[in-house]
């Protein structure tokens, strides 16, 4: 798990806003809302209001897949206070986060993480018990997600688009990083999208 020092989690990738201060591998004090938007107007303020304001040896930080403005803010503000702190920073994924969780209450079977996405898809990644990725991270078609979850147990903000499958519905929580292996908390902090973004660059037109 963690060093003994204390580590800074923020986690802004879905619908909610958290942050927990993470020390000796125990969650020393956390803060979690399900905002859906408005996530760079509660970070500071929920970071601030954690012990010593949040000051932390190290700051982890949840890259995505998710909301792209929610993936920024949080990056940013990793990044930023890295910065002014002297420390470094790194990141995890959102579905290793939520797969780390289940299989805490449910070892010994595979689990999938199931998200929404946009346009009508979901970002869906399969994990064996261990936590080690079944299948590469996917932006599906809540069809083509049924086909790759087979049947096995799903957790995420998608099952609401997965009719009469097995699992429960969730958003990440920063405290849960006490659950993940180092293998898992050591990500560049940069935005993992899931997919390509909607706004494309103009082509330029050809010189005349």
């Amino acid at each position: 798990m963690f060093t003994p020092s204390r580590t800074l989690v923020i986690d802004t990738a879905t619908a909610a806003c958290s942050v927990a201060l993470i020390e000796d591998g125990q969650v020393v004090a956390r803060a979690h809302e399900a905002v859906g938007r408005g996530h760079a107007e509660r970070l500071l303020p929920m970071i601030a209001g954690l012990p010593g304001g949040g000051r932390a040896d190290r700051i982890l930080v949840d890259c995505g897949p998710g909301s792209f403005t929610g993936i920024r803010v949080g990056i940013a503000a990793a990044r930023g206070l890295a910065l002014g702190w002297g420390v470094a920073a790194a990141g995890y994924s959102a579905t290793v986060m939520l797969a780390a969780r289940e299989l805490a209450e449910r070892p010994g079977a595979p689990v999938v993480a199931a998200m929404e996405g946009g346009h009508g898809e979901l970002f869906v990644q399969p994990f064996a018990p261990d936590l080690a990725p079944l299948a590469p991270l996917a932006s599906l078609t809540p069809d083509a997600a049924i086909a790759v979850i087979a049947g096995r147990w799903t957790v995420g903000s998608g099952l609401a688009s997965l009719a009469g499958l097995d699992g429960r519905a969730a958003l990440p929580d920063a405290a849960d990083a006490v659950l993940l292996p180092p293998h898992a908390t050591d990500l560049p902090p940069r935005p993992i999208y899931g997919r390509a973004p909607d706004a494309r660059p103009a082509t330029p037109r050809a010189a005349r």
